[in-house]
């Protein structure tokens, strides 16, 4: 088992920056791929960036791309989610995931341990 614990999150004005954490523990992640998925009110959680077990290989949603850089401290149990230039629309519960596998992946049902999620908020 995996147990997951994100934090960092908070309120902070749009053009703002912010950068979530997540520690696991229960096993070593070194082998996990992690992943970052949203969630606003009323909508469907999202996809926002993934890195692979090793820290080598990430993807990001196109809504974040080029503000937003997620890395793995595999030595820590932790990956991280440094946002840059915050947005309105970035405000959400960010959660964190991970699963045991040689790729980063971007698909929340293929992920097997989840944490309690943290909330961002963008004021404008």
């Amino acid at each position: 088992q995996v147990q997951l614990v994100e934090s960092g999150g908070g309120l902070v004005q749009a053009g703002g920056s912010l950068r979530l954490s997540c520690a696991a523990s229960g096993r070593t992640t070194s082998y996990y791929a992690m992943g970052w998925f949203r969630q606003a009110p009323g909508k469907e959680r999202e996809f926002v960036a993934a890195i692979s077990w090793s820290g080598g290989t990430s993807y990001y949603a196109d809504s974040v791309k080029g503000r937003f850089s997620i890395s793995k401290d595999n030595a820590k149990n932790t990956v991280y989610l440094q946002m840059n230039s915050l947005k309105p629309e970035d405000t959400a519960v960010y959660y964190c995931a991970a699963k045991r596998s040689n790729y980063f992946i971007t698909s929340s049902g293929q992920y097997d341990y989840w944490g309690q999620g943290t909330q961002v908020t963008v004021s404008s």
